[in-house]
C-alpha cells in the first residue's frame, strides 16, 4: 500500500507543481460545525470511516444492491442536437467492429444476421477496445434469468410511484461492480452546459449567486428549505468531483487509477477556487448528514418480518438483511442527526408548496441527467440523483413510516421499489467513499507538504 502511495505521489508530481503554493497548504482541513446543523465535521469524519464506510462496502458487492436497472438511452429532453463526448473515452465506439457491445447495451437478445458472426469473432476484440466511458452492460444468461425472478418477486407488493427507467422496454441492469465511478475525461463544454441547467434552471440558487459553478458564500434571500436544497445539489457536485480525482486514470498505457493531487486542488483549494472549495466540502458533508438521516428514519420499514432482500438465495439474503439492520441501527445511533424537523415546518399551505416545488424541482433536474453524453458518467448522475430523491422521499413521510409497525403488512403506507432502495443505499455509499477520500486526500498532502 505504501509503495502505491509513493507511485501515486511520483505520477501526480507535475501536476502538483501547476498548482504552486497549494502543494504545500492542507486546505481540505474543513472544520468545525456545519451551517443548518448541529453537528461538526470531525465527528461525521471519524462515525463515517469506523462505522459506516466498512459496513456500507460489504453490504453493496451483495448481489441485491450490486445490480442496477438503467435506460441509457433516453434522448436529451431540454436541448435539440446530438453532439456526444468528443474524448474518445466517454462512449461506446459506434463501429460494426463493436456492434456486439451496442447490442449488449440496448439488451437486445437478437443478433442481426449481418453482424453475428461479426460480432462472434470480434468480442475479444471488442473488450480490448473498450472506452472509459463506456458502460459494461454484460451478464450471463443466469443472471438475466435471476433479475426477472426478482422483479417478479417484487411486482407482487404495492407500489408507491412508477419509475420510467425501471418500467422502459429500452431499460437494462448494469452491474454496479462492472462499472465503477471514476474519470473518464468527460469534462469542457458539454460537461459545463449539465451543471449550468441544473444550478441556473432547475436550483433554488441564492440571489448573490452570479456563476453556477462558482456560488459565492452569501445564502441571503434563502428560506432554510431552499437554501438546502441548494447545498444538496452542490453537495453531490463536490462528491463527484471527488470520486474523479480520487479514481483517476494516472498512466493509461499501464491502466494505472489513483489519486490525484492536483486534480483535487484545481477544484477544491481555497485560494485556487476563490474561496469556494471548503464551501463545496462542507456541502458534501451536509449531503451526508440527510441521506445519513434519511438511513436512519427508514429503519422500520426494513425491520418488518415480511420484508426480505430477495435474491432466492434463501441463506444469503437472510444474512444480507441482517447486516443492512445493522448498518441502519448504526445509522440511528449518530449522535449529531439532522434535524429535518426544521424543514416545511411553517405554514401549511406554504409547506406543502415547497414540498411540490421540491419534488418538481428535482424530477427535472433527474431529467437533465439524460442529456449527458457519457454513458458511464450518466449512469452515475442518473443512480445518485435517484437515491437522493428516494432519500427525501423518506424525510418526506414521517408520519407514514413511523405508522408502519402497527399496520398491516399486506397494504403498507408506504412503499420503496427494489430501483429505490438499490440507489439509496448505492447513492450513500458515494458519499460515504467521499468522505473517506477526504481522509487519504489530507494524507498525501501531508506527505507533500513534509
Amino acid at each position: 500500500m505504501k509503495s502505491f502511495i509513493l507511485l501515486a505521489l511520483v505520477l501526480t508530481s507535475v501536476h502538483v507543481t501547476t498548482a504552486g503554493s497549494a502543494a504545500h497548504r492542507c486546505f481540505c482541513q474543513v472544520t468545525g460545525t456545519l451551517d443548518d446543523c448541529a453537528c461538526d465535521v470531525e465527528t461525521i469524519d471519524s462515525f463515517n470511516n469506523k462505522e459506516i464506510f466498512p459496513k456500507l462496502q460489504k453490504l453493496l458487492s451483495s448481489d441485491y444492491f450490486r445490480f442496477y436497472k438503467v435506460n441509457l438511452n433516453n434522448p436529451c429532453p431540454f436541448w435539440t442536437d446530438h453532439s456526444q463526448c468528443g474524448l474518445k473515452y466517454c462512449a461506446v465506439k459506434p463501429c460494426t467492429e463493436c456492434i456486439w457491445h451496442i447490442l449488449v447495451l440496448l439488451d437486445v437478445d437478437y443478433f442481426p444476421p449481418q453482424y453475428s458472426e461479426a460480432a462472434s469473432q470480434d468480442i475479444e476484440e471488442c473488450e480490448k477496445a473498450e472506452k472509459l466511458g463506456a458502460v459494461d452492460g454484460s451478464l450471463s444468461d443466469e443472471t438475466r434469468q435471476a433479475l426477472q425472478e426478482w422483479k417478479k418477486h417484487d411486482d407482487e407488493s404495492d407500489r408507491f410511484c412508477m419509475l420510467d427507467d425501471e418500467d422502459s422496454p429500452k431499460s437494462q441492469y448494469v452491474d454496479l461492480l462492472l462499472n465503477p465511478e471514476r474519470f473518464t475525461g468527460y469534462k469542457g463544454p458539454e460537461a459545463w452546459r449539465i451543471w449550468n441547467s441544473i444550478y441556473e434552471e432547475n436550483c433554488f440558487k441564492p440571489y448573490s449567486v452570479k456563476r453556477p459553478l462558482n456560488p459565492l458564500a452569501s445564502n441571503s434571500g434563502l428560506c432554510v428549505e431552499k437554501r438546502a436544497f441548494f447545498r444538496l445539489v452542490s453537495g453531490l457536485h463536490a462528491s463527484i468531483n471527488t470520486h474523479l480525482s480520487a479514481r483517476y486514470l494516472l498512466d493509461g498505457k499501464s491502466r494505472l487509477w489513483g489519486h490525484n493531487v492536483s486534480e483535487f486542488q484545481q477544484r477544491f483549494d481555497e485560494e485556487l477556487t476563490e474561496g469556494e472549495g471548503p464551501k463545496r466540502l462542507r456541502n458534501l458533508y451536509f449531503l451526508y448528514l440527510i441521506e445519513l438521516r434519511a438511513l436512519a428514519k427508514i429503519l422500520p420499514y426494513f425491520e418488518r418480518p415480511a420484508f426480505h432482500l430477495y435474491t432466492g438465495q434463501r441463506t444469503q439474503d437472510n444474512e444480507n438483511k441482517k447486516l443492512l439492520l445493522e448498518l441502519l441501527h448504526v445509522a440511528k445511533s449518530f449522535p449529531l442527526h439532522f434535524d429535518e424537523t426544521a424543514l416545511f415546518a411553517g405554514n401549511k399551505k406554504e409547506a406543502m408548496k415547497l414540498k411540490e416545488d421540491f419534488k418538481m424541482t428535482f424530477k427535472n433536474i433527474s431529467r437533465i441527467m439524460d442529456c449527458v453524453e457519457c454513458f458511464k458518467c450518466r449512469l452515475w448522475g442518473k443512480l445518485q440523483t435517484q437515491g437522493l430523491g428516494t432519500a427525501l422521499k423518506i424525510l418526506f413521510s414521517e408520519r407514514q413510516i413511523e405508522a408502519m409497525p402497527n399496520m398491516s403488512n399486506t397494504n403498507p403506507s408506504f412503499q420503496l421499489s427494489r430501483q429505490e432502495i438499490v440507489s439509496l443505499f448505492n447513492a450513500f455509499g458515494r458519499i460515504s467513499t467521499s468522505v473517506r477520500e477526504l481522509e487519504n486526500f489530507r494524507s498525501l498532502l501531508s506527505n507533500l507538504k513534509q
